[in-house]
């Protein structure tokens, strides 16, 4: 099996992907690059510049805020998305908790991407809605 039909079965279940075509689920796998990182690496550091939006594919992250892991991250769960698309420092530490697998797409093609796949956008910013929900029960 060619790598990017592997990617393509697995983001073919992501909710993030729902409702697309094989063939649209195919470009997707070819505008992102794959990414790997290791145990406790750490992805996007607090504070400091994001430079890629990431879709994990296999392994879990954990979000750490000012030391204090929030949640875990899974298959199907993004990140970077915030900084990418406001051009700010991330809110937090993203940490492989255990060898990560993802797909990664840099800053500068993250607006154009979207604004070509506006299902995507639009089950992005259902998730944008979801975090925030999940951040104010962390601060409650």
């Amino acid at each position: 099996m060619d790598v990017r039909d592997d990617v393509v079965n697995i983001i073919s279940g992501f909710a993030l992907f729902a409702g697309l075509s094989t063939p649209e689920l195919d470009l997707i796998a070819r505008v992102f690059e794959e990414a790997w990182f290791g145990k406790d690496e750490r992805i996007l550091r607090q504070g400091f510049t994001g430079s890629s939006f990431y879709i994990i594919l296999d392994g879990s992250a954990v979000i750490r805020v000012d030391g204090v892991d929030r949640s875990t991250l899974r298959p199907g769960d993004y990140f970077g998305e915030i900084s990418c698309l406001l051009g700010v420092p991330p809110v937090a530490d993203i940490v492989a908790e255990r060898p990560l697998r993802c797909l990664a797409l840099p800053a500068s093609q993250l607006e154009g991407f979207l604004v070509a796949n506006p299902r995507v956008m639009f089950r992005l910013l259902q998730g944008e809605a979801r975090k925030l929900i999940t951040t104010t029960r962390w601060q409650s």
